[in-house]
This record gives structure tokens, sequence and C-alpha cells, in this order.
């Protein structure tokens, strides 16, 4: 009787004893027949944008080619653009006849119901597009200065075949054309264009500090002619930039949502009718060597050397005198503006 109850509380002992041994982690472990356990680390949520520095983009696509938009900014056609403030980058420069286009460069469209309105190839907006490896999507095109540049990029003629549709609007046809960011990106697959890319470095030298300078920009103005002036205003409550035209505050057109950029540039060049120019179009060359410009960020701005040079560079901004610019994480608005027309006004 002694030795069954000595025996039955040894077996006790040892069944507390071996449950007290039992490792207790948080994390998964690889059962390697013996009492160890190997972490095996969660794949990350999210990877970044190299567009804009922000955390935010699904890892399956950091290595995906951008998407570069043309887009309609006739006066009359502003009220009716729609997913620009979307867009990771836009650049706006001059055209012909004192106006602007829009080109917005998306590191993926896919998410984006309508991108618009789609409008026609120009010279520098290629350029723009090459210097991020991007696929360039237009309607149409200035053949006599741009139609042979367009060989050098992979390129979508959106239309009602090819990811986009033409949607009434109140307008005349030419402003009507939207591209459908999903429908656009599985055309391009469809026909074959090389998606991902090798360009995979930070746009800029992007920081997720607080980067303010000493000069005031809680309003920028930049005059690209006498009918089209850009505004930019500061709205500390969102810390970004809130576009406006002339005096008016631009939304989108199906979503209503404001248009808000974190980061605005203004890079002075010099923009010209071309040399010798005969086609009657009054189309512009718009000089993407280098220059001086201006870095405006939370209500503050900075004096900037820019440069860019072949096609399938990129734009490298730098402090005056050569040193990295520190650039907020964020999307960003740049203005390409004439330096001797165009220089910007700070409020």
């Amino acid at each position: 009787m002694v030795k069954r109850l000595l025996c039955g509380i040894l077996v006790i002992s040892l069944v507390f004893s071996f449950a007290g041994c039992k490792k207790n982690t948080d994390t998964l472990s690889v059962d390697r027949g013996e009492d160890t356990a190997v972490s095996v680390p969660e794949k990350p949520k999210y990877a970044v944008n190299n567009l804009t520095g922000l955390e935010d983009l699904s890892p399956e696509k950091a290595n995906r080619r951008p998407v570069a938009v043309t887009i309609n900014n006739i006066s009359i056609a502003q009220p009716v653009q729609t997913g620009i403030g979307k867009a990771d980058i836009v650049y706006e420069t001059e055209v012909e006849g004192g106006i602007t286009r829009l080109v917005a460069i998306f590191k993926d469209t896919t998410g984006i119901e309508k991108i618009g309105t789609v409008r026609s190839a120009r010279y520098a907006f290629i350029d723009l597009a090459m210097g991020h490896d991007a696929i360039y999507v237009h309607h149409g095109q200035d053949s006599y200065h741009a139609g042979r540049h367009l060989n050098d990029v992979d390129r979508l003629v959106v239309s009602k075949n090819d990811g986009g549709a033409r949607i009434s609007n109140g307008l005349s046809s030419e402003h009507t054309l939207y591209g459908y960011g999903d429908g656009m990106w599985q055309s391009m697959v469809s026909k074959g264009f090389e998606t991902t890319t090798t360009k995979t470095e930070n746009w800029q030298n992007f920081v997720t500090e607080t980067v303010k300078f000493e000069n005031v920009a809680n309003k920028v103005t930049v005059p690209f002619s006498a009918s089209y002036k850009t505004e930019m205003n500061y709205d500390a409550a969102s810390g970004k930039y809130i576009r406006y035209f002339n005096g008016t505050e631009r939304k989108d057109y199906y979503t209503k949502e404001n248009l808000a950029f974190k980061n605005v540039f203004v890079l002075n060049t010099t923009i010209r009718s071309y040399p010798g120019c005969t086609d009657g179009k009054g189309h512009k060359e718009v000089l993407l060597n280098s220059g001086d410009g201006y870095y405006i960020v939370n209500g503050t701005y900075t004096p900037i050397k820019w440069s860019k040079g072949s096609a399938s560079n990129s734009f490298k901004f730098t402090n005056v005198d050569g040193t990295a610019l520190d650039v907020a994480a964020g999307n960003s608005w740049v203005c390409i503006s004439d330096m001797n027309r165009s220089k910007p006004v700070f409020a």
C-alpha cells in the first residue's frame, strides 16, 4: 500500500515537472524533435513606395513599373479631372497657347477607378515618363516633334478597346476620355509590356521627420501665363498643399476630394517655341537639363538646384550648395516653368 502511494506521488510529480518545463512563445516554431523553438519572421505587410518614400505599398508591387498618364488641363476640363489626387507625382508644364498639361505618375493604378481626362503626348512628357521607367499613357500626339520619340518608350494609346472609355461629362468629345486604372494595367499586360523595373531606388532623399525652412510659403502661385496660374495653399491640419487654379479650388470630379500634396517643387527652365518650327501649332520645347528652383513643404520653402539631362534620368534635387536635399515622404506636385515668365510668388 505504501509502495503504491509513493509511486502515485512520483508520477504526479513527473507530470507537473514536465508541464513546468514547457516553453511559451508567441513566435512560430519549427519542431526539430528537440526542446528548441526557431523563430520564423513574418512577411512584411507593406513595402516602401519609391516614388513617395511612404511604406504603404503591397510588397508584390514594389518592383512594378510605374504608369505615366497625360492629363488634360485646359481650364474648361479641369473641373472634370479625376484620379490625379491619387498620383504619387504630378508634373505640370506649358504646352501651347499659354495652357498647361499634366503628367501623373502612379506606382500602381489598379486600385483607381478612373484617371483623366486623357490627352495627347508631347516630347517633354515622354522624357518625364522615361525618367521613371514608366509605361506612358496618352491618346494622340504632337506628331511633328513627339512622334519619333514615342518609339523610345512603352506606351498605351488608351481607348474604349484599351482600358478606357469616353464618358459624358457635359463637354465636347475631346474632353471625355478616361482610363480605368485596372483596365489600363491589364491592357499593358496583354500587350506584353515589361511590367517590372530595376529602377527601385527612392526618387528623392525621402525622410520621415518634419522638414521645415526659414522662408514662409503658406501659399505659392506659379503664373505659367497671364491666364494660367497654379496655386497651392497650405493646409496646416493635413500638412499638405491644396490645389487651386486662378483662385478656384479644384476637386476630384467623381470623389469630390481635395487635391492635396505633401511636396511642391517649382523648377525654373527655358520654355520656348521650337527653333525653326514651321508646323504652325505653337508647340513648346521644355528644356530638362538643369537649373534653379524651389522646394515648398510644411508652409515653408527653400531654393534648390535640379538636374535631369538624359531622357532616361530622373530628376535630382539638391540644396544650393550641392548637398543632398531632404524631402518629406509623401506625394509631390512639380511645376516646370519658364525662368523669365513664370517666377513663383510666395505668401
